[in-house]
């Protein structure tokens, strides 16, 4: 398997791909708009045989307090293909950006997922940073995660994501 940045030729492949992993194309139409927006901080692809298996996409997101804004990153849509799902290749999605984004000098990222999941790659409830966000969900389920040591020292506030998101 090979872990790449996006490339235009995979961008009818992944939505293939997002509509089979979700089984509906509401992730499909929001990678798209982010692609269009120019709004993705990064984009990449795992392929098998020159065949896209997997896409992960972060973009940008604020946290925001009466005192401040801070500049985070969002993980997310990320799928993989029915076929090839517990194989390991969105954990291994998820890393490979995760390296690539701390490389960019980015030291925040949040996420809306699976807690078990997430929790396995160093994510924890935003919950007890006093980060939330802007939509009432379970605490479990809303994690950061800290790129930087101490990067979410003094940090507080709600997440908000690119209005791309609103779809969702």
């Amino acid at each position: 398997m090979l872990i790449r940045k996006e490339e235009p030729e995979d961008i009818y492949a992944i939505r293939l791909l997002s509509t089979a992993a979700f089984g509906r194309e509401a992730e499909a139409d929001l990678v798209d708009k982010l692609r269009a927006a120019n709004a993705m901080t990064l984009s990449l692809v795992a392929t098998e045989k020159c065949h896209v298996v997997g896409h992960i996409v972060f973009s940008p997101v604020i946290i925001e307090s009466e005192r401040q804004v801070i500049s985070a990153v969002g993980v997310g849509p990320m799928a993989v293909s029915p076929e090839r799902q517990g194989c390991g290749i969105g954990s291994q999605l998820v890393e490979a950006g995760l390296n690539e984004i701390r490389k960019c000098g980015h030291t925040i990222v949040v996420v809306l997922g699976n807690p078990e999941y997430y929790a396995r790659l160093g994510f924890l409830p935003a919950g007890q940073f006093g980060i939330r966000w802007k939509i009432d969900v379970p605490n479990e389920v809303f994690m950061v995660k800290e790129l930087s040591e101490h990067a979410l020292r003094g940090v507080k506030g709600v997440v908000k994501y690119r209005p791309e998101f609103e779809v969702i």
